[in-house]
């Protein structure tokens, strides 16, 4: 079922966390971007409709963007017990597949998900120097279904907004994908 994300304010403080690579098996965390001018928090998964849609475009980003100051995570915060396809293993093969360039981590606990606020798959949340949101919501227009390319523009206009030093247009438009899979009895009151 499609949902909306939770379009957490802007000006909020990224929550920090400590997750592991599924790739690498190294920890990352908010200091792992320690010196870059933004981060990009994005939560997906491997099965989501509206990830696969975009994964492509996801992973060109992180090309696209690999040796500049914008440092990039993906989190998958899906129970794997319900959702096999976002076990740890699973997730690892999707970002061999896809070639990411950044690391690619797995939310057991889903409390990275409920700190952010994440209610849906694709998520964005990107964040500038201070680590203070400056946009959250979808990646562009397009959707699976709705003949609109997948182009990144709403994202990427945030991205070089960010990293020319410059202020994100406030009209922001919220991401629509997949809810969040919680574990039983771990749905947060926002899902």
């Amino acid at each position: 079922m499609a949902m909306a994300s939770v379009m957490l304010p802007l000006g909020t403080q990224a929550p920090a966390f400590e997750l592991r690579d599924v790739v690498s098996g190294q920890t990352c965390s908010l200091d792992s971007f320690r010196g870059k001018i933004a981060v990009l928090v994005m939560f997906i998964c491997r099965h989501c409709p509206y990830v696969v849609h975009v994964e492509q475009e996801l992973a060109k980003i992180g090309r696209d963007y690999r040796d500049t100051n914008l440092g990039i995570v993906a989190i998958s915060s899906n129970d794997p017990v319900g959702y096999p396809d976002d076990a740890p293993q699973r997730l690892k093969e999707m970002a061999e597949r896809l070639g990411f360039t950044f690391p690619f981590c797995c939310d057991e606990t889903q409390e990275v998900a409920k700190a952010y606020r994440a209610a849906c798959t694709p998520d964005f949340y990107l964040f500038n120097q201070e680590r203070r949101l400056v946009y959250r919501g979808q990646l562009d227009d397009s959707r699976p279904g709705n003949n609109k390319p997948v182009t990144g523009r709403d994202l990427r206009a945030a991205i070089e907004a960010v990293l020319a030093g410059k202020p994100v247009g406030s009209n922001q438009r919220a991401s629509i994908g997949c809810s969040i899979k919680w574990k039983r009895g771990n749905a947060p009151p926002y899902a």
